[in-house]
C-alpha cells in the first residue's frame, strides 16, 4: 500500500516518505498511525461535546489522548499489532463516552467509527491521512500544528507521570483537534491557532521544567564521564526521568551499572540522581548512532521514549521499551496500576553480559539550566559589558543522520572566541565534546539540557532583556540558529514564535509540511529562515 509522511526533517528527498519512512516504518504502521490521530480527534469531539452539556472528564481520558499523540510522533512506534490494538481502544473509549451525550448531539464522522479487520482499518485510514485536506495551504496549517500538538503531548506526558498536569492545557489540545476537522477555517484563523498552540508550548515547557526541578532538584553545574567502568551496565535511552529513577532504584547494590544514552544525559546534571552509586558516566551519543553504540555496549538498552531505530537482529533481543515506544520483536514494560514498572528482567540479562566496549574517554560540563545561569548572572553581565563576550548563539534542537548536519560542528569550530553556545536537546552532541575553551569563567557551550529545556533559553534570554533594560528580546545580542528533526521542535519553534522572537534560521532545510504560501508568511512576519553554508551564515549573523 502506499503511504505519505512528512513529519520529519529526514523525509524523503525533503518533499515525504510515500513508499517507506526514512525513519523505518512500514507503510501499515504509517496507515495506522493515521488512523489512530483520525480516531483521537473524534475521542476529542465527544470530549468537548460533554464539557459543553456540563459533563466532567475524567483525567484518565486525557492522558489517553496525551499519550495518543505521543504514540505517533517521529521513531516511537513501529509496532503494527500494538498500533491497532490502541486505534479499537481509543474507538471503544469514544463509544462509551458517547453514550452520555443526547441522541440529537451533532458530531463529526471520526466520532463513530466502526472498525473491522486489519485490512478494513488499514483502508480506512487511505481516506484520512494528510493528503486528505486538499487545498495545500490548509493541510500545511493543519499539519504545522498537529506537529505541534505531538510535541506538546511529548512534553505533557512527561509531567504527567512525576503527578503534574494543568487542565487548561488538556482543555487547549482537545479543542484544537476538534478544530483540525473544521473546514470553516481559513489561512487565517489557522494560523492564529498555531501561534497560540505555541502560547500552550510556553506553558507545557514551563509545567515540566517545575515537575522535574521540584521533584529531582534544580540542575546542577556538572562534569559527566565519557568512559565506562568494569561492571555489566545497563544503557537507558529516550527522554524520561521517572523511568531512570526507578530503574536506579531497583539497580542500586545489584553490581550492575546504568548509563545514559542521547537526550538522558542531562539526567546527570540533576540533584536527585547523584546519590545513586551505580549511576556510571554517559555513553555514545545522539541518537541516530543507536545502531553501532548499542550493538558496542554488550549490555540491555532500556528505550523510554520516541528516538527509537528500527535495531539490528545483533541486539534486538537485549532492547526493551517502555511508556509509548513498541518495536515488534522488543519485550515491552508497562506500569502497573499505581506507575510502578518492574524493570528486574533488564537487571537480571545485564548480569550475564559483558560489560560495555568502550567508545571514548573524556568529559561532558553541563547543567546550564535557568538558575545556575542565573547564578552567574553578573559574570556573565560583567563579560559582556567588558566586551569579553559580544555575542550568545542558540544552537538548540535536534542532531540527525543526514552528512549535511555536519554544517553545525563546522559551525561551531568557526565561531569567533568571544562567543558563546546556548544550547538543550541532542543538537549538542555536533559540538559539546569540542575543545572550543572558556571566556573566563564561563564556558564557550552552555548546555541547559533535553530539548523541552529550550524553556531555560527562553528564561534566559528574558532575564538578559531585563538586566539590559531592553524592549524587546530582540534586542539582545543572541543569534538563532536552531537544527531540527521532529515534532517537539515543532512545539519549541512555535513557542519562541508566540513569544515574539525574530529572525530564526532553522535548518538543515525547512519543513516539507511548510506550503510556500505558508513559508512565506512566517518569512515576512517572524523572519524565519533557512542555512546556506558556513562562512556565508558566519557573514549574514556579523560573526565573521
Amino acid at each position: 500500500m502506499n503511504m505519505f509522511c512528512y513529519q520529519c526533517q529526514e523525509t524523503a528527498q525533503g518533499k515525504g516518505c510515500t513508499v517507506r519512512g526514512v525513519c523505518g516504518k512500514s507503510p501499515e504502521v504509517a496507515a495506522m498511525q493515521d488512523l489512530l490521530l483520525y480516531a483521537t480527534k473524534g475521542l476529542a469531539a465527544i470530549v468537548c461535546a460533554l464539557r459543553e452539556k456540563g459533563k466532567s472528564v475524567e483525567q484518565s481520558t486525557s492522558f489517553f489522548i496525551t499519550i495518543n499523540l505521543f504514540t505517533t510522533i517521529t521513531n516511537a512506534n513501529f509496532d503494527l499489532p500494538r498500533l491497532e490494538m490502541r486505534v479499537r481502544e481509543t474507538v471503544d473509549l469514544a463509544a462509551r463516552l458517547r453514550k452520555d451525550l443526547p441522541a440529537d448531539c451533532v458530531l463529526p464522522a471520526c466520532a463513530s467509527l466502526t472498525l473491522g479487520s486489519r485490512e478494513e482499518m488499514l483502508s480506512l485510514a487511505e481516506s484520512c491521512g494528510v493528503l486528505a485536506t486538499k487545498d495545500e495551504d490548509i493541510r500545511s496549517l493543519r499539519e504545522l500544528i498537529t506537529y505541534g500538538l505531538k510535541g506538546l503531548c511529548a512534553y505533557l506526558k512527561h509531567a504527567n507521570v512525576l503527578g503534574y498536569d494543568d487542565e487548561s492545557i488538556d482543555i487547549f489540545v482537545q479543542k484544537t483537534l476538534l478544530a483540525l476537522l473544521d473546514d470553516g477555517l481559513g489561512v487565517a484563523e489557522l494560523t492564529a491557532l498555531a501561534l497560540e498552540t505555541g502560547k500552550y508550548g510556553v506553558t507545557v515547557m514551563a509545567l515540566l521544567d517545575r515537575a522535574n526541578t521540584e521533584t529531582y532538584g534544580q540542575p546542577e553545574i556538572s562534569t559527566v564521564e565519557l568512559g565506562v567502568r568494569k561492571n555489566p551496565g545497563i544503557l537507558i535511552s529516550g527522554h524520561d526521568l521517572k523511568d531512570l529513577e526507578m530503574l536506579l532504584e531497583q539497580a542500586e547494590g545489584s553490581g550492575v551499572d546504568v548509563y545514559t544514552h542521547s537526550e538522558m544525559l542531562p539526567a546527570h546534571y540533576y540533584p536527585a540522581f547523584k546519590k545513586y552509586r551505580c549511576f556510571a558516566g554517559n555513553y555514545g551519543n545522539a541518537w541516530w548512532r543507536q545502531k553501532e553504540e548499542f550493538a558496542a555496549f554488550q549490555g540491555p538498552i532500556l528505550m523510554t521514549t520516541n528516538c527509537v531505530v528500527p535495531p539490528l537482529e545483533s541486539y534486538k533481543g537485549r532492547l526493551f521499551t517502555t511508556g509509548p515506544v513498541f518495536v515488534e520483536g522488543c519485550t515491552h514494560i508497562d506500569a502497573d496500576q499505581t506507575g510502578h514498572k518492574d524493570f528486574s528482567r533488564i537487571i537480571a540479562l545485564a548480569k550475564s553480559c559483558q560489560p560495555p566496549q568502550e567508545l571514548e574517554q573524556g568529559q561532558i560540563v553541563g547543567g546550564f539550566a535557568h538558575e545556575q545561569v542565573f547564578a552567574l548572572a553578573d559574570t556573565v553581565v560583567s563579560a559582556i559589558k567588558s566586551g569579553a563576550i559580544k555575542r550568545f548563539v542558540v544552537m538548540a534542537g535536534c542532531d540527525g543522520r543526514q552528512k549535511s548536519r555536519s554544517y553545525y560542528a563546522d559551525f561551531a569550530k568557526k565561531l569567533p572566541a568571544d562567543t558563546v553556545i546556548l544550547t538543550a536537546g541532542c543538537a549538542k552532541y555536533k559540538y559539546i565534546k569540542l575543545p572550543l575553551g572558556k571566556i573566563g569563567d564561563v564556558p564557550r557551550v552552555l548546555d541547559a539540557g533535553q530539548c523541552n529545556d529550550s524553556y531555560s533559553l527562553v528564561r534566559i534570554a528574558l532575564k538578559l532583556q531585563e538586566v539590559f533594560g531592553l524592549a524587546s528580546v530582540n534586542d539582545l545580542p543572541i543569534v538563532y540558529n536552531i537544527s531540527w528533526y521532529e515534532q517537539k521542535a515543532v512545539i519549541v519553534l512555535l513557542a519562541l514564535l508566540h513569544l515574539g522572537v525574530q529572525n530564526i534560521h532553522l535548518g538543515p532545510t525547512l519543513p516539507a509540511f511548510l506550503s510556500a504560501n505558508v513559508a512565506d508568511v512566517l518569512v515576512k512576519k517572524f523572519g524565519i529562515a533557512g542555512i546556506t553554508d558556513v562562512d556565508n551564515d558566519l557573514r549574514l549573523f556579523g560573526l565573521q
